[in-house]
């Protein structure tokens, strides 16, 4: 019998078909996330990578990633791809119940609306700078300015 051993890219588009038990989905940093072995970049926003500190001492990375695990939780979690990468992952608008997660972290101040990519997200980051939320509430860089100075 011969074997064949299905691509990533067909289990991820399978999974955006089913959506993906709790079980099998992770939040990488505050912008990626895996559904069965397949990587998800959150298209149109950039969250604080893992190990950025704001200047205030605030853990940006990982309450990012913290918030975007609290939003998966157990809930049902569908993507839908977006032509193009980014970091070579496969860009995504992804939700979790319904929820836009991408949305849901640029409201809560978890990330920051990726405007070179779209300018989907510009509504809930003006909303969420107003009212000092997450980076906007501390001396925060932007992933995009930290990453050049830790890179």
């Amino acid at each position: 019998m011969v074997r064949t051993a299905l691509s990533p890219c067909l289990v991820a588009i399978a999974g955006l078909v089913l959506g993906q038990p709790a079980a099998a989905q992770v939040a990488v940093d505050g912008d990626t996330i895996q559904l069965r072995g397949a990587t998800f970049r959150l298209h149109g926003i950039d969250a604080p990578k893992l190990s950025q500190v704001c200047d205030d001492g605030w853990p940006a990375g990982h309450a990012a990633r913290d918030y975007l695990a609290d939003l998966i939780g157990a809930k049902t979690v569908t993507c839908t791809t977006k032509m193009g990468r980014f970091d070579h992952e496969i860009t995504a608008i992804c939700k979790a119940d319904g929820i836009d997660l991408g949305a849901a972290m640029v409201t809560a101040g978890y990330a920051l609306a990726f405007v070179p990519y779209s300018a989907r997200y510009i509504t809930q980051e003006d909303a969420a700078a107003s009212a000092h939320r997450g980076v906007h509430g501390h001396k925060c860089s932007t992933p995009w300015t930290w990453r050049h100075g830790e890179e």
